[in-house]
């Protein structure tokens, strides 16, 4: 695969054989976002988990103290009173079997997908539909709850969720290249306290084994896993 001249530029800045402190990486990270847009800074951990096995799955959700600086829109499968919490508390979009329908009729302008716990079997009719896109409710990352407004708010303050792939990898922004280095880091902490926290007790050996932080469009700059 050949890569633009912008993206060449940015590889000459990193030194591929180092494992950079957060603060340096978070650094180099910034510097590499040469696009016209605002590039989201994006963190892939390789964790030393297998995760075949159901007691090696990392999954969990945290909030970002300064957010991911993307406005979500967010989906509220709700029904009655819950329904009305959800308008009040900011949901982009409200709806029960209807909201089903238009999903199976390939509508996807959400971000983000809360439900209350009596409409998960409605909502487990798009299991193999959101399930592939991160986007099935799940209780385990707080979007089946009856505290329909503090799921909203956590969303829109930044909550993100983190989940490792089958290739033991787990990807995730950490905001954007606009953000100083200050609140990146902050941000980066945060998160990787939460995965730390995570770890499986059934995990052996080095359980982070790489981190590899990037801007949108630009090259990996690896990070000291020690430092975590």
């Amino acid at each position: 695969m050949r890569h633009g001249k912008k993206y060449q530029e940015s590889r000459k800045l990193i030194d591929r054989l180092t494992a950079y402190d957060p603060a340096d990486a978070i650094e180099l990270a910034k510097k590499t976002a040469k696009a016209k847009f605002d590039e989201t800074i994006e963190i892939s951990i390789r964790l030393g988990v297998d995760p075949r096995h159901a007691d090696q799955q990392v999954r969990g959700a945290v909030v970002l103290p300064h957010g991911t600086g993307k406005v979500v829109r967010v989906l509220v499968f709700a029904k009655g009173d819950k329904a009305k919490e959800a308008e009040a508390a900011g949901a982009d979009f409200v709806g029960a079997e209807d909201m089903v329908a238009r999903i199976q009729g390939n509508w996807f302008g959400f971000d983000a997908c809360v439900a209350t716990p009596d409409m998960m079997g409605v909502v487990g009719r798009l299991g193999r539909v959101l399930g592939p896109k991160g986007l099935m409710p799940n209780p385990k990352s707080g979007t089946v709850t009856q505290d329909i407004a503090r799921a909203i708010s956590d969303i829109k303050a930044g909550k993100v969720e983190y989940r490792v792939d089958k290739t033991s990898i787990i990807h995730c922004p950490i905001g954007k290249a606009s953000f100083d280095n200050e609140r990146l880091t902050e941000n980066l902490g945060v998160l990787m306290d939460a995965v730390v926290k995570a770890k499986p007790s059934a995990a052996k050996g080095t359980y982070l084994r790489s981190i590899v932080l990037s801007a949108t469009m630009g090259p990996g700059v690896k990070v000291n896993p020690l430092k975590f």
